[in-house]
């Protein structure tokens, strides 16, 4: 009798083991990613400033330009003529601003931002928040209480269509711009037109 109320027992236990590696998948699943487009918007004026692309390949996600608001004295094809690594006078639109964020639930870590005003290259780390469409992004030198958080806010799946077809074919490629182009697992509520 105890031999089998043994093996019930070791049943039950192996049962519940696979529960709970089932339900953890399944969270970890139903968590939104940070592949998609967000809008970083002027805290003075509300008006957006730059709009990026977040791509993953290989669990690897790198945020790229993909829609310029230039100022009024901008020049109208911006290069990165301070980029210091393989970036040097490439065009702005298109460039891999945010690169080699390793993904750890809704955090990304390890990777690296560019600021392309002076080429400096900064530690970065994001947050998405649990509704997926906010993304806190914190450049740092050293050691990351020592940086500047920025808000980022996700833009909805039509937006793709204002996206720059060249960027969309050289991250996106073989995709076909339509509404609902960019893959994530959950619906946006904001507006690319939005003031924050």
């Amino acid at each position: 009798m105890t031999v089998q109320l043994a093996k019930q027992s070791a049943r039950l236990a192996m049962a519940g083991l696979v529960a709970l590696v089932a339900a953890v998948s399944s969270a970890a699943a139903a968590e939104p990613s940070a592949a998609g487009l967000f809008q970083k918007v002027d805290e003075e004026t509300g008006k957006p400033v730059i709009w990026f692309l977040f791509v993953e390949h290989d669990g690897i996600y790198d945020g790229v330009a993909a829609k310029l608001f230039p100022r009024p004295n901008d020049p109208p094809s911006p290069t990165c003529t301070a980029c210091k690594d393989d970036r040097k006078n490439a065009a702005l639109l298109g460039l891999p601003i945010i690169k080699d964020m390793k993904r750890n639930g809704l955090r990304y870590e390890n990777g690296n931002i560019l600021d392309p005003r002076d080429g400096n290259i900064y530690h970065a780390v994001m947050t998405l928040s649990p509704d997926g469409q906010t993304l806190t992004v914190r450049g740092y030198l050293g050691f990351e209480f020592l940086g500047r958080n920025e808000s980022w806010y996700r833009l909805p799946d039509t937006a793709l269509k204002d996206v720059d077809p060249v960027v969309v074919a050289k991250y996106m490629p073989g995709q076909v711009v339509t509404t609902s182009s960019v893959k994530r697992s959950q619906p946006s509520a904001r507006s690319a037109n939005s003031v924050r």
